[in-house]
């Protein structure tokens, strides 16, 4: 994992006086941001269990912060994934699939409509969309189950077992009875229930996977929804929050800088920033025994053209209330960048910065 770090891999941020207003999303560092390549399941897939490790998370944050101050930035390494045997036999396909098998009817069979729009909301959740012919797809993504029946509810109760899953999507999706190869490049086709769990909200923008074609066979999704947690980012030790924000602070001083991490909503890398930007700068002070110390972080969700992207810290030397955060996004071309989900959290015991 690389993110992009604003907090002066400049000449030193422990040298640096603290930023002046405004906080304004710095588009230049999303550019160079690298950005997850998985942003769903394996189009063969019918299971990709959730492992995303909120320490191990913080603990690559802390060592890439260092690193980053040093000149030195991370490199995120990719994980290949395996591949279908040709014409192998496809698993699971319990769900229920028109009389004429094609993608056409697929997408038009009443059947999935109805079952979406009847489909309950679990408590705690909102519906963000209901009944789409796509599937979400976004940075966040978190991990696959295939269900016998659509079942919201146990794709909720998979969601909240999951650390930092903040969002559901369940859907039907036409799937090929055979791993399509030269040999059978159109298989028969069958109903796939998939439930994806998603580290962030999920939007009606974020559900364009359409489907795909897996040789001559179309891949084809109906009766898709969508479920967003309502609830706030995790206590972190040492400091007090989160406390909810309106927009992203925008405060007068003390700010020392940012960092933004495409992919899943994590608070905690933001403590984790916060906390190896006080750690090095105390050991490198300046002249007179003084550095910046991280004391307060605004933590958000960025989005562009309300499709998820990423967690955007904003770190500053003094805490801030609630009525500075005044900026709720920011356009770009005709691109908006929104800002959701905004939290403060403040160092419990406050760092004075001196030696």
């Amino acid at each position: 994992m690389r993110s992009t770090c604003l907090v002066a891999a400049l000449a030193g941020l422990a040298y640096a006086a603290p930023k002046p207003a405004p906080q304004f999303i710095n588009f230049d560092e999303l550019d160079t941001a690298d950005y997850p390549t998985v942003q769903g399941p394996a189009v063969e897939a019918v299971s990709e269990p959730v492992t995303y490790s909120e320490p191990a998370a913080k603990a690559e944050v802390a060592a890439e912060v260092t690193q980053e101050l040093s000149s030195s930035p991370a490199k995120r390494s990719l994980v290949a994934r395996g591949v279908n045997d040709p014409c192998s036999p496809q698993p699971d396909g319990f769900g229920p699939k028109p009389e004429v098998d094609t993608d056409t009817a697929f997408l038009a069979f009443s059947t999935f409509s109805a079952t979406a729009k009847g489909a309950a909301t679990p408590q705690g959740y909102q519906l963000s969309f209901q009944d789409k012919q796509g599937s979400v797809q976004l940075n966040t993504y978190l991990g696959l189950y295939t269900f016998k029946t659509y079942d919201t509810i146990k794709c909720q109760q998979l969601c909240d077992a999951a650390n930092l899953c903040s969002g559901f999507n369940i859907y039907f999706e036409r799937d090929p009875t055979l791993a399509p190869a030269a040999e059978c490049p159109k298989p028969d086709g069958f109903t796939n229930i998939k439930c994806t769990l998603w580290g962030s909200a999920v939007t009606p923008e974020s559900a364009k996977n359409k489907g795909q074609y897996r040789r001559d066979f179309h891949v084809v999704i109906a009766g898709s929804n969508g479920y967003t947690k309502n609830n706030p980012p995790n206590n972190e030790i040492g400091f007090t929050g989160p406390t909810e924000m309106g927009g992203a602070i925008n405060a007068p001083n003390s700010y020392i800088g940012q960092k933004y991490f495409p992919g899943v909503y994590d608070a905690g890398k933001c403590a984790a920033a916060c906390t190896a930007n006080t750690a090095y700068n105390k050991r490198h002070p300046r002249a007179d025994g003084t550095y910046d110390a991280c004391n307060f972080y605004n933590v958000y969700l960025l989005s562009k053209n309300n499709v998820p992207e990423g967690t955007y810290c904003s770190l500053y030397t003094k805490p801030w209330e609630k009525k500075y955060s005044t900026n709720y996004g920011q356009y770009r071309g005709s691109d908006y960048y929104s800002v959701s989900s905004s939290y403060a959290f403040s160092l419990t015991v406050q760092d004075a910065g001196h030696i």
